[in-house]
């Protein structure tokens, strides 16, 4: 099955998680499921995608693989907004093969544990994503519907984050002093 859309999303900084799922249950979202996510980047040795602002991802969650492209994101402060076609893939580890002869390496990988809540009502999905940085909520949906659901969670449009992970995850490893690597789990923690 294959898909193109809008994304539409932002992230936002979670200090207590415990309170962000409270406050989904209160305003009526139910879990969606949960998953261990691991994606992988690829690109040119040259980075043309990550020069073009594009993105190709491959993603391995649970058993299932699903291949993503993300086009350049719109000129829009407030929302990350950008084309996406997705679509399931039998095989990553071939597909990665296939990539390779095509010149398409694997950049950068990281990893998430994601649990998914649906609204009762409205288009949108809220993802509460526990990564090697830190704890996010993603909301994606329609603008409207995330300010409505982010005020209903105690946020404000100032706390939209609207990077990527790989680019929090290099201003992280900035901010301490890291070498940056992959964003993955220790052993200990996966």
């Amino acid at each position: 099955m294959a898909s193109k859309s809008v994304e539409i999303e932002i992230k936002l900084a979670v200090r207590d998680a415990g309170a962000v799922r409270r406050g989904l249950r209160r305003s009526g979202f139910r879990p969606a499921g949960r998953e261990h996510e691991r994606d992988t980047v690829l690109d040119t040795p040259g980075l043309a995608l990550r020069h073009a602002g594009s993105l190709l991802r491959l993603r391995r969650h649970g058993w299932r693989w699903t291949l993503t492209y993300k086009g350049p994101a719109a000129t829009d402060t407030r929302y990350k907004t950008r084309p996406e076609f997705e679509t399931l893939v039998a095989d990553g580890n071939r597909l990665l093969e296939i990539f390779a002869n095509l010149g398409y390496r694997p950049m950068f990988m990281y990893e998430k544990r994601r649990a998914n809540y649906r609204p009762a009502r409205g288009r949108g999905v809220a993802s509460l994503d526990v990564t090697p940085i830190g704890t996010y909520l993603e909301l994606e949906g329609p603008r409207s519907w995330i300010d409505r659901t982010a005020r209903a969670l105690g946020f404000h449009p100032q706390d939209y984050i609207t990077e990527s992970y790989g680019a929090l995850y290099f201003e992280y490893c900035r901010e301490r002093g890291i070498k940056p690597a992959n964003m993955v789990f220790k052993a200990s923690e996966g």
